[in-house]
């Protein structure tokens, strides 16, 4: 019974430390399908924000400081950059534990 209830607390702290990605994109972008792709192939959940609105575009730009192109990626609210960052990290190791 005891290992039931450490499992279940590991369980818990699990999904406490899953990692949030955030994928900024527009409908007609090789790289941004890269991008999910890469991460789909990984099981690493992300939010994809549309940046064909303006609105949403200047908020990524701004975080994103200066960047105007796509994808722009963030994990924790960090900029990690576009698709070859996002490659680079993921060849280096970087993305192993995100999910």
């Amino acid at each position: 019974m005891r290992v039931r209830r450490l499992r279940q607390q590991w369980d818990v702290v699990r999904v406490a430390r899953m990692a949030r990605v955030t994928v900024y994109t527009t409908q007609m972008c090789p790289y941004c399908v890269q991008a999910k792709r890469l991460l789909g192939e990984r099981a690493i959940p992300y939010d994809e924000i549309d940046v064909s609105d303006d609105t949403l575009r200047e908020e990524m730009v701004r975080k994103a400081g200066g960047k105007r192109t796509v994808p722009q990626i963030f994990i924790d609210g960090a900029h990690v950059g576009g698709y070859t960052e996002l490659r680079a990290l993921a060849d280096k190791g970087g993305l192993a534990g995100l999910p």
